[in-house]
């Protein structure tokens, strides 16, 4: 837990706190709580959404659950270019590739972190330096029918081919709206999956992201 920031109560503290950091730098919201903004992202690339889990009070850290459990809420900061489109693919969570017998999507983690989605869009330009980007305004975001079918279909299929030890055959082109890609700091990372015999094989970590056509597309919707 944060502890300079107690967790928010409700859902409306929580978006007024959002939106009383609409329009500052990082720079100056990194000042208010002492801290050294990077010179640039390259290794600090999770910077930026570690500095709104301080000014917002989230308590998950690095657990697999939602950054405000208590309230239903998945926090994601999201970059975005100058007329207000995503940039880049949104990390999601790891994806399981072991131990996967019978998980249902009503069980996943990408169902659960997704149930409830506050995006908080940060000038992404390479140009900017981190401390002079600026936060925009935030968005509460809960999946319609359709955005549910779409990721339901995507992660079943995705998770099949996992099942049957095909995770080397699955590239970012597969999914509609979600795509699984590796996950680790360098490739020399490894964990256990399923090999197509049934036996256990080591391979990158891998992670489940949403594509940029599915964030612009909630984006639009609420901007426009």
């Amino acid at each position: 837990m944060n502890p300079l920031i107690s967790p928010p109560e409700s859902i409306d503290v929580l978006l007024q706190r959002a939106e009383a950091l609409a329009g500052l730098s990082l720079g100056q919201l990194a000042q208010s709580f002492g801290i050294q903004p990077p010179t640039n992202l390259r290794r600090d690339k999770g910077w930026p959404g570690q500095l709104l889990e301080i000014a917002l009070g989230a308590n998950a850290g690095s657990k697999p659950q939602q950054d405000f459990l208590h309230l239903g809420v998945e926090l994601k900061s999201i970059p975005v270019d100058q007329n207000g489109m995503p940039m880049e693919t949104t990390y999601v969570c790891v994806a399981p590739l072991m131990d996967i017998t019978g998980l249902r999507w009503e069980q996943s983690l990408v169902y659960h972190k997704l149930q409830q989605v506050l995006w908080i869009p940060i000038q992404g330009e390479r140009t900017l330096t981190p401390a002079t980007r600026r936060i925009g305004m935030p968005i509460l975001w809960r999946p319609d029918n359709e955005q549910l079918r779409q990721l339901q279909q995507d992660w079943e299929e995705i998770m099949e081919l996992i099942s049957l030890g095909k995770v080397s055959t699955i590239t970012a082109r597969h999914g509609e709206v979600l795509q699984l890609r590796p996950k680790a700091a360098n490739s020399r990372a490894l964990t256990a999956s399923i090999a197509e015999d049934g036996s256990i094989q080591m391979t990158n970590p891998r992670g489940f992201y949403l594509k940029t056509s599915f964030t612009r597309q909630i984006l639009r919707q609420y901007f426009g």
